[in-house]
């Protein structure tokens, strides 16, 4: 990819990684700001455009890069936390120079984590909502072959404190992709993946300043699990955000621009 440390307007690009299988990913990337740059990444049903509220207030102060990943098309080999832990890295690694602040929603903050503990080098610092890796209640178990839009709606609406800030449109994207062959199978998977990846006992070694960002009313990755975080690693604080649940960039992005923002001022400070 072009270097491009000073972008102002939004560019889209498409990257291709290579899966574990030797397979072909195609992963779209949406950058934008200026300064630091800072990598999002998304959950199980994420969008890059579920960033979009929280990228537009702070990239006058970073540069911006969404990656989005189709997860719920990945199969066999292919379709684990640790094929898309190697992918991100892959991008990273090869697409970016230098380190990056990595933000990760849920599924995406286990993802950040996984490549913070293995390679250090490539993340100057973390800033995690709702992020799975220690403690979470799934979302998916009793999960049809084909699931309808009833189903949907009533699972991605336990991801929201107030059901209204959920987005229609995300039921039916996410309907037309469960109801794909090997969509809904691809969801449960990746998601026993990550319940079986706890880590507990590597959090103590992820050293770069961490920031914590979690709904009180979060039902998946409860506050309990917020507060096991800033515990077990040693340069971790934590936000918590009122009347607020799993997905806190959509449902309250003001107040979660507003602590990124800070806490890219403070890694930019002289002392930092």
């Amino acid at each position: 990819m072009p270097d491009a440390s000073h972008i102002t307007q939004t560019e889209r690009s498409v990257v291709t990684l290579t899966a574990p299988s030797g397979r072909a990913i195609q992963a779209d990337v949406v950058r934008s700001g200026s300064g630091p740059r800072v990598v999002f990444l998304h959950g199980l049903v994420g969008l890059n455009e579920h960033w979009e509220d929280v990228v537009s207030r702070v990239r006058h102060r970073a540069e911006c890069m969404t990656l989005e990943v189709p997860l719920l098309e990945l199969r066999g080999e292919d379709c684990s936390l640790w094929s898309v832990v190697q992918m991100t890295t892959q991008f990273l690694d090869r697409h970016l120079e230098g380190p990056s602040v990595l933000v990760g929603n849920s599924f995406g903050g286990h993802v950040a984590l996984r490549i913070a503990h293995s390679r250090p080098d490539l993340v100057r610092a973390l800033i995690l909502a709702g992020s799975s890796g220690l403690i979470e209640r799934t979302m998916v178990k009793g999960a049809p072959v084909r699931p309808s839009q009833d189903w949907l709606e009533e699972k991605i609406g336990e991801l929201f404190y107030d059901k209204s800030n959920m987005n229609p449109e995300d039921v039916q994207r996410a309907h037309k992709l469960l109801n794909e062959r090997g969509g809904a199978r691809a969801m449960v998977k990746l998601s026993k993946t990550a319940r079986r990846d706890n880590m507990t006992d590597d959090l103590g070694e992820i050293a770069c300043p961490t920031l914590l960002i979690w709904g009180k009313q979060d039902v998946v990755t409860p506050p309990s699990a917020g507060q096991g975080f800033t515990e077990l690693m040693p340069d971790a604080r934590i936000v918590w955000l009122e009347h607020c649940g799993h997905a806190p960039m959509l449902e309250s992005p003001v107040p979660f621009a507003s602590a990124v923002d800070e806490f890219l001022a403070e890694l930019a400070a002289p002392n930092a």
